[in-house]
């Protein structure tokens, strides 16, 4: 999140830096079958690489654990991790030439998925979560991400034969090689004011629908989007303010909104898509100010 909430460290020096190359190459239907030549660079009791990736199983774990409302039920997973645990290895497993051939939409639905899918393991594997440090003892819930130990900057999990961080995933490659502010409403680091984890995967056929989807989906909680007409001040996640230049990057050449900033501004020309024609009509004519709410860390866990 923000240098000072969800990525307050620098994230590692990158060991990759991948880009999006070639023509699209469609992701397998069915099973992902192994390559039977050496992972090279990798050590020799490495599994060997695959050359598709296939999001069935990990559909059908997320429409299994995660409601409506995106929330997870942690308890259940925990007990059942197998597809989860399988679909992650596949991630570490897929072949980099071959992901180095998918369009773009592949690409970013690729680390979509891996960014989400790892936070779901690094939930699993403290889950029922302690409480960490002094200073996040106190400041964050119990049961928050907030408590382990280097969850985004410390612990990696293979991908495409890289160990990465999730600071990596997100910093580097998704927010550096992709001019997509949606990606905010996607990707989901397991705290209540996060977005929803979708029931499914993100996939290349429909990544602008799902994301549109996402971004309405977000702002339609009032923990992260909200008018108060009578004292004129509109609410945002603080989300769109710690990534403000993004948003910044992708809609900053629309101009300012009334007295506004060229930051909030921009945060507010994404959101103006995405809610009611009545809250849209606000944003564009009213004279109101900008307030960012606090940020719940708890666990997006179902009760």
């Amino acid at each position: 999140m923000s240098h000072d909430l969800r990525c307050w460290e620098r994230p590692f020096r990158p060991t990759i830096r991948l880009t999006a190359l070639g023509l699209a190459c469609a992701i397998a239907l069915g099973a992902c079958e192994p390559n039977n030549s050496p992972d090279k660079g990798s050590n020799e009791n490495a599994l060997p690489q695959i050359q598709s990736l296939a999001y069935q199983g990990y559909d059908r774990l997320l429409g299994q654990y995660v409601d409506g409302s995106g929330m997870v039920d942690y308890a259940s997973l925990s007990e059942s991790r197998d597809r989860l645990d399988a679909f992650v290895d596949d991630l570490g497993r897929l072949d980099p030439a071959t992901f180095e051939t998918w369009g773009e939409s592949e690409q970013l639905a690729f680390w979509i998925n891996a960014y989400n899918a790892i936070t779901l393991v690094r939930i699993l594997d403290h889950y029922p979560i302690d409480r960490g440090g002094i200073v996040s003892a106190v400041l964050y819930p119990a049961n928050s991400i907030r408590q382990i130990d280097g969850v985004w900057t410390k612990l990696t999990t293979r991908v495409l034969g890289e160990d990465m961080t999730l600071d990596h995933i997100e910093h580097e490659i998704i927010r550096k090689e992709f001019n997509e502010p949606r990606i905010h409403a996607a990707i989901v680091c397991a705290a209540k004011s996060c977005p929803p984890l979708r029931t499914e995967a993100f996939r290349a056929d429909r990544l602008d629908a799902q994301l549109d989807d996402q971004s309405r989906r977000f702002l339609g909680v009032p923990g992260r989007f909200g008018i108060d007409r009578e004292k004129n001040v509109v609410y945002l996640s603080p989300i769109l303010d710690w990534f403000a230049e993004d948003f910044v990057r992708k809609y900053g050449h629309l101009g300012r909104i009334g007295d506004h900033g060229e930051r909030d501004s921009a945060v507010l020309q994404f959101a103006r898509q995405y809610v009611s024609d009545s809250d849209a009509a606000y944003i564009d004519s009213e004279t109101y100010q900008v307030e960012y709410l606090k940020y719940d860390w708890s666990l997006n866990e179902q009760p």
